[in-house]
Parts: structure tokens; sequence; C-alpha cells
């Protein structure tokens, strides 16, 4: 049986009618900024939601949610009523489009991302509830992870040695890793390992792991902490 703490019985700190719909919207859309490298990169995005998102965004306010977590918004934000506003005023075109997507969670948005350099971004997450979110896939490959951990995105060649190289420099630096999955797209290709912690890993630490040779990103998520 699942052990409930408070935070998921009486929710989050949150702008919005709903915890899944609005506060699980905007952290879904912070975790995707990050991901596409920062909203200043972002040029564009197509939400495309899912299920109960699809049909409810509106009077849920969680079309409103997910721009404001585009622009960098935690879901305590004030400015997430007037999103649309600061959207336009920083030059951030978006659209919301519906779609089936799969066997999914039903409260699910693809992001659709076009940066300003050129090159696009896929990422579908899940508000699963209580303003708990899953990211779910990046670029078309299966992913998993909260958003609750401090978290490396580390994409590599897919050979031998890559996992002990990297798990040596996160352990001779004190930090321990509560979950390590990996994935890999093509035998001898490309890889991918999602390192979730219980330490914030430091930048000389991020940029020592970017350094490895056949490292070829890294990407580091924070936990969205609740406001004082």
């Amino acid at each position: 049986m699942k052990e409930y703490s408070v935070f998921d019985i009486l929710g989050p700190v949150m702008i919005g009618p709903s915890s899944s719909h609005t506060a699980g919207a905007a952290r879904l859309g912070k975790i995707a900024q990050i991901i596409a490298g920062g909203n200043e990169s972002i040029k564009s995005v197509n939400f495309v939601l899912h299920g109960s998102f699809s049909k409810t965004y509106k009077g849920h306010g969680t079309d409103k949610a997910l721009v404001a977590g585009i622009l960098g918004m935690d879901p305590w934000d004030s400015r997430i009523r007037n999103s649309f506003e600061v959207a336009k005023q920083e030059g951030l075109e978006f659209k919301f489009t519906g779609a089936e997507l799969g066997d999914v969670h039903p409260n699910t948005v693809k992001f659709l991302i076009d940066k300003k350099d050129g090159t696009q971004i896929e990422i579908m997450g899940s508000s699963i509830g209580g303003g708990n979110i899953k990211i779910i896939e990046i670029n078309g490959q299966s992913m998993d992870f909260s958003g609750d951990y401090p978290t490396l995105i580390i994409y590599h060649k897919d050979i031998p040695g890559m996992i002990s190289k990297i798990s040596t420099i996160i352990y001779e630096n004190n930090i321990n890793i509560a979950f390590l999955k990996v994935y890999r797209s093509g035998k001898g290709i490309s890889a991918s390992m999602i390192f979730e912690t219980d330490n914030v890993v430091p930048d000389n630490l991020i940029n020592e792991i970017k350094s490895l040779e056949n490292v070829k990103d890294v990407i580091s998520i924070n936990p969205i902490m609740e406001c004082e």
C-alpha cells in the first residue's frame, strides 16, 4: 500500500483551482523549459493535450499554467493568471491542440517546442495528482522521472563503462544516488542515463561529466521547492 505524505493530502501551494490541472501543469511546463535549455531559448510551443487535459484545460486554467511554466514561473506565482499576456510581451508563440497520445495518464501533455536556434524538442509528461508529475518521454525516448529529486539527464554513446565512469564521479563527490535508470535508442549508438540524487549536483561536477569522452550532453534539473 502506498504511504501518503501531508503534501499528497493537502496539496501544493499554488495559484488556481486544481492541483492536477494547474499546479501540476505549471511544474510540467517549467521542467520542459529547463530541458529545452531555458525559456529564453524557446521560440514557440504547441501544447498537445490528452484526455482530461484536452477537455477541461480552459476551465481549470491548465492552459495558463502550462504557458506560465514554459516562461519559468512556479505554481504559486501570481502572474500565472496573466501568463498569456506575459508570453506576448516576451515574444513567445503558443497554441493548444487536442490529440490521443496513447496509453498514458489522462492528464498528459506533449510539448512540441521550436527553439530559436532552429532545433526542435518533444517532451511528454503527466500530472498525476496533488501537484505531482512524471516526465515520460523526451524526443521519442521513454523516460521516467518525477522532478522531486535533483536530476541529471546524461546523453552519451552506448559503449561499455559509461555507467561506471559517471557513477564514480558522483560517488567521489559524496553525492548519493537515489535512483538510476538507463535507456538506449540503439546498441552501440546512443543512450541516456537519468540520475536522481539526494543532493544538488554542483556546476563544476556537471562540467566534469560533460568533459568525459563520449558524453554528448548533460541536463540538470533541480526540484521546484515550495515557497515560504
